[in-house]
């Protein structure tokens, strides 16, 4: 069963995506602040239900986090960054800055998705199932890859660019191992929306995977004008290397 963490700190919205997620089966914690979302990233949760909202199961570790991005103590977006220094767990902001500046700035914090409000709580569902479903098909082989400066440890899920580690989001992984995995073929922008994104790409922002195109990009060429590993096709798509 997959847990997740639900950071909001409006009490409404975030017993009610509690509920909903509950009844699809899923394990929820919640919190209304960036301290409380710490505080059970780091130890679990446990059956204390003073904030009026379910927190009924003990876990060593979640699966995904929605996080609102204006919380009462703090940025979800400075949540995120620590998040992503010790763990390339899910991330789906849920928020209000609905600009595609907005969105690119989630993005290159390094979340997986990226819902406006308002929003429906079906489609929520959907997405965050897309999102776990790239999670249960990551490599589980120990091969290493090797390319000029580029290391990739599959079974690690670690990236090292000239011996310097980077730090990748899942989304980010698993758009790079399919790459990989592909070397010397060209993938359309359709078939790596639907490789990694689901086959319903109707679940993605148009402009989805250009960001993290964009993203990965910034983390690994040495030079992000004069990309090595990741090229664009024109008109087409992408590959990997020359």
């Amino acid at each position: 069963m997959n847990s997740i963490l639900v950071v909001e700190d409006d009490i409404i919205i975030n017993g009610g995506i509690c509920l909903f997620l509950e009844k699809q089966g899923y394990q929820v914690a919640s919190a209304l602040s960036m301290a409380e979302a710490e505080d059970l990233l780091e130890k679990g949760y446990t059956n204390d239900l003073s904030n009026g909202l379910n927190n009924k199961h003990i876990v060593n570790k979640f699966d995904l986090v929605l996080l609102d991005i204006n919380l009462p103590d703090g940025s979800g977006l400075d949540l995120c960054t620590k998040i992503r220094e010790t763990s390339g767990i899910f991330i789906i902001f849920l928020t209000s800055n609905d600009t595609e500046e907005n969105m690119i700035e989630g993005f290159n914090y390094g979340c997986d998705d990226y819902i406006s409000k308002p929003f429906s709580l079906e489609i929520l569902g959907q997405r965050i199932k897309a999102v776990l479903r790239r999670g249960s098909v990551q490599q589980e082989n120990n091969q290493c890859f090797s390319y000029k400066g580029l290391s990739v440890d599959f079974k690690k899920m670690s990236v090292t660019e000239n011996g310097i580690p980077v730090k990748l989001s899942s989304t980010e992984f698993k758009l790079l191992s399919c790459l990989i995995e592909n070397k010397g073929q060209v993938l359309t922008r359709t078939t790596l929306l639907e490789k990694i994104w689901d086959c319903d790409a109707n679940f993605v922002d148009e402009n989805t995977l250009s960001v993290y195109i964009r993203r990965l990009r910034q983390k690994l060429e040495p030079d992000h004008g004069n990309p090595i590993y990741i090229i664009t096709v024109f008109g087409i798509g992408y590959t990997f290397g020359e």
